[in-house]
């Protein structure tokens, strides 16, 4: 199945959002679409409420670690406003033991998948390498390379195949990892090999500072039905819409069809991350009106029009949101650093000369500081 739309060369097709599939418009109304429509028959007013707390709890865990990085506290933060429906409603269609593969962005895809809130900020404090216990949470720590995690599932999923297993792998990249080697490489393989994994990419129309139009004349999605794996373009900021979207290209991967594509549509509202400034290269006017088409609102829009949203419901998800606030940031500000010479540990399995080398010149060069203080 293929929802790739051919568009006319003249048009702007890379950033147009009305060539998407959806099932919420943006002032919450509830629309059909024939592709998608099958794949959420399940889906009551409880289910979309608990979609909702999901992106709202994510999205004050997200204004936290803005807020955290302002402060000194994290050396980084890389933001996902805007881009929680995309990240909720896939990661809510996975199964406990698919196997996700982030990149930094993806703070929605560790809270579905069961991260407590040191987990959000210790790695970007520097405190640890990684904090995703991929054993518990099925989840690969967060990529920094752009677009290395879309080998990585293949990888994974290659191993699945031939174990016979049953699960898939869950790859998720920006727009801007489509331009990168890697990603493509990873597609060729999974075309090539059947893999059970599905490619997640979050189109959020910026590569740092480069439109989406200079990474992709036409939809993203386009490209991969050329490697001959199917896919779909969705609307990102619809959580139905992406959640019935990954159980589609999940279904696909598990019944043994091979890979499948989805494009979510969607928009950094933040900077690129907290080290960057966007007024730079973006126009405020778009900016706000992305704003209006924002994921939060328009779902509660639907609920409010279905009777299904009140007082009480409100407060509960305004309690969730201040109690994962809270753990956030006492984890990061409760945090105790390690002493230096500790990141050496757990880099291999077992230690080695050349590490070992390393780690020597590195307590030399800390001694020279305390040669410096001692010289005052």
């Amino acid at each position: 199945m293929t929802m790739v739309h051919t568009l006319n060369p003249t048009e702007e097709p890379a950033t147009d959002i009305e060539d998407v599939a959806r099932l919420i418009r943006a002032d919450g109304t509830r629309v059909s679409d024939p592709e998608l429509d099958r794949w959420v028959t399940d889906v009551d007013h409880e289910t979309l409420r608990s979609l909702f707390r999901d992106m709202a709890v994510v999205r004050r865990i997200d204004t936290e670690g803005v807020a955290l990085q302002r402060q000194g506290q994290l050396g980084l933060w890389a933001p996902c406003h805007g881009q929680e429906a995309v990240q909720i409603g896939t990661a809510r269609a996975l199964r406990p033991a698919d196997f996700a593969f982030p990149s930094y962005r993806e703070l929605g895809v560790g809270f579905v998948r069961g991260a407590e809130p040191a987990d959000m900020v210790l790695s970007w404090r520097g405190e640890v390498h990684a904090t995703y216990d991929h054993r518990r949470m099925r989840t690969a720590p967060p990529q920094i390379i752009i677009g290395a995690q879309t080998l990585h599932a293949v990888g994974y999923a290659m191993g699945v195949q031939r174990d016979g297993g049953e699960e898939i792998a869950a790859a998720y990249f920006g727009d801007g990892a489509t331009s990168q080697g890697d990603v493509n490489e990873a597609m060729v393989f999974a075309s090539s090999f059947g893999a059970p994994v599905v490619f997640v990419c979050s189109n959020n129309q910026w590569a740092i500072s480069e439109p989406v139009s200079v990474q992709a004349r036409f939809p993203i999605a386009g490209r991969a039905p050329g490697f001959g794996i199917p896919s779909m373009r969705v609307d990102g900021n619809d959580v139905l819409a992406c959640l019935a979207a990954m159980r589609w290209a999940a279904e696909h991967a598990r019944s043994g069809q091979g890979p499948a594509f989805i494009e979510a549509v969607t928009y950094r509202i933040g900077p690129h991350t907290t080290s960057d400034d966007p007024t730079r290269y973006r126009d405020a006017e778009d900016v706000e009106q992305w704003r209006r088409r924002d994921p939060l609102l328009r779902l509660e829009a639907l609920l409010r029009a279905d009777g299904a949203w009140d007082d009480a419901f409100a407060a509960d998800v305004a309690q969730a949101a201040d109690h994962w606030g809270a753990g956030v940031r006492d984890a990061a500000l409760h945090a105790v650093s390690r002493e230096p010479l500790a990141v050496f540990d757990d880099v291999y399995a077992e230690p080695h000369a050349g590490l070992a080398a390393q780690r020597r010149r590195f307590a030399r060069y800390l001694d020279g500081f305390s040669d410096e203080e001692a010289g005052r």
